[in-house]
């Protein structure tokens, strides 16, 4: 395996090689570390199975804790969702770029494998320059938390090298991620508009879009298993501090 590159994506005007590289990694299978508007994240080529199961296994993650998807348009929900409705479309155009996480039913056509979703997607488009241009470049990343599962969230790419090494051929530096609270998930695949797991923006402020529901009490199963969050990496199904988003 190739010696991993540490690449500085600190300023736009110079950090096209860096992105480069890093797509190039992407296209060709292999992973990448980039900093979003959490902590930095883990990437792969959501549409290559063979790419997020080298992602699963650099983290340390079984196919029961599957990534959630980034994008980089709200438009791209539609190909990547089926039965998206007017709310959750409205809460994806008011609140993307930023810390809202939606659940949405899978498009059916689409040949990726991101692990046990059940028919479902997690989707966010970050508020990080950094990861706006790669996915612009890429398309959708399935992308979890840069750290060993069950270790601290990775805020460098330092950090990140640190834990995972030479499974990640290209790490993009930009810088110290601020961290913070992870992006509230939303369940958009019923038809009730559902709160999976609180976060970042209040009920109160999804309210000001659209009828949201709290989310269900503990003893009542949740509508949808939420996936790793980002940094999403970003976790309902594993809380820990490495793993939100």
């Amino acid at each position: 395996m190739s010696t991993p590159a540490i690449r500085p994506a600190h300023d736009p005007g110079e950090w096209g090689p860096a992105i480069d590289e890093a797509v190039s990694s992407v296209q060709g299978g292999g992973l990448v570390v980039l900093p979003t508007d959490t902590v930095y994240g883990i990437g792969a080529d959501a549409f290559s199975p063979e790419a997020v199961a080298a992602l699963l296994a650099a983290k340390g993650r079984g196919r029961q804790m599957p990534p959630p998807v980034l994008v980089a348009s709200v438009p791209v929900l539609d190909a990547l969702a089926v039965e998206v409705s007017a709310d959750a479309r409205a809460l994806a155009e008011r609140f993307w770029p930023g810390a809202l996480t939606l659940i949405l039913r899978s498009q059916p056509s689409l040949a990726w494998d991101l692990g046990e979703t059940r028919g479902t997607v997690a989707l966010r488009m970050p508020d990080h320059p950094v990861a706006l241009a790669l996915l612009a470049r890429t398309g959708p990343l399935a992308v979890s938390s840069a750290n060993l599962t069950g270790r601290p969230a990775a805020l460098t790419a330092v950090d990140a090298h640190d834990q995972l090494g030479a499974s990640v051929r290209v790490y993009l530096d930009g810088g110290t991620a601020p961290g913070g609270v992870a992006s509230t998930i939303v369940d958009a695949t019923g038809d009730v508009l559902r709160v999976v797991r609180p976060g970042a923006l209040t009920l109160a402020e999804l309210r000001e879009v659209a009828p949201v529901e709290e989310a269900a009490p503990a003893e009542e199963p949740a509508p949808a298993k939420a996936p790793a969050d980002v940094v999403e990496p970003e976790d309902v199904v594993e809380e820990t501090e490495g793993d939100r988003g």
